[in-house]
């Protein structure tokens, strides 16, 4: 292969890559970081009780 050939697939290798995280896998991780994120906060509540002042 050529130098400009090898450029020029590693390019489109790195736009997949890119499209594949933009797309996929940070959607995916910020969901599961929120969803995580809430059912340790609902958790947390089940045990503690409801955040305000006590009774």
């Amino acid at each position: 292969m050529s130098l400009p050939a090898e450029q020029k697939n590693q390019r489109r290798k790195e736009t997949r890559l890119f499209l594949f995280l933009v797309v996929c896998l940070f959607p995916l991780l910020s969901v599961a970081i929120v969803g995580g994120y809430g059912f340790i906060v609902w958790f947390l509540q089940m045990l503690y009780g409801p955040p305000g002042p006590p009774n």
